[in-house]
């Protein structure tokens, strides 16, 4: 049994995503962020850096395994069954490429794309909006030049790769830039979505998604958007 930390967001996606493909058994423990869950102790003692996702595998020898960040998990979950990455040096070496482009790129880029679409005050939003799509772009533009000639990023074969790569590329409408001018993209989009084991995750507490003017309050964004080192001693 694993024991699965979660939030209904693109990075909670990533590894929802490998557990189901995977056909792991886990139990998933709903973090609500906004009331501050991931700023408890025993959460802390599991994620040092205050965020989700997060795992405990019961399914060892030994102590359990806590394991954090999503490339970590993703990685560690691959080695743990054999699948989804592969086994020979150079592949193994090109997985590692594209989960540290996905988690030092696509991902950090996108979700500060996100904050300014959807949460940042409106006087505020302008500069980030055009900073911050401009990147999301570019990234987009490094992962359709990859697959122009491949199904999936590292050729024929779904890895996590292309599970970590999906989410931040899923919600791209949302994030108000339209797929017409990344085609390949596109493509590997909807062969992943359509994987039942993608849909399964993404439905995962979807009625608790943070998202929308209803959700966003002055004590909320405090929570989410704010946080220093005195919340992580205690003292936020």
């Amino acid at each position: 049994m694993i024991d699965f930390y979660f939030a209904p967001t693109p990075n909670g996606w990533k590894v929802a995503i490998m557990l189901e493909e995977c056909g792991l058994e886990y139990e998933t423990h709903l973090l609500k962020l906004a009331a501050g869950d991931q700023l408890k102790p025993e959460f802390m003692a599991i994620s040092p850096n205050a965020k989700m996702p997060a795992i405990v595998d019961h399914d060892v020898d030994g102590d359990p395994v806590s394991v954090f960040e999503s490339g970590a998990i993703m990685f560690y979950l691959a080695e743990k069954t054999g699948h989804f990455m592969p086994t020979d040096p150079l592949g193994r070496k090109e997985t590692l490429e594209w989960l540290f482009w996905q988690v030092g790129n696509q991902g950090p880029i996108a979700g500060q794309l996100s904050h300014f679409v959807n949460y940042a005050p409106k006087d505020q939003q302008d500069y980030g909006q055009k900073r911050y799509r401009g990147e999301y772009e570019r990234n987009l533009a490094v992962l359709d030049n990859r697959l122009a000639h491949r199904d999936y990023i590292l050729g024929g074969d779904y890895t996590i790769c292309d599970m970590i790569a999906f989410p931040w590329a899923f919600i791209a409408k949302p994030l108000t830039v339209p797929l017409d001018d990344f085609p390949h993209v596109a493509d590997w989009r909807g062969r992943i979505k359509a994987r039942p084991a993608v849909q399964n995750a993404i439905n995962l507490y979807k009625d608790k998604q943070n998202r929308g003017p209803d959700k966003q309050t002055a004590e909320n964004n405090s929570i989410l958007y704010n946080q220093s080192a005195a919340h992580l001693r205690g003292g936020g």
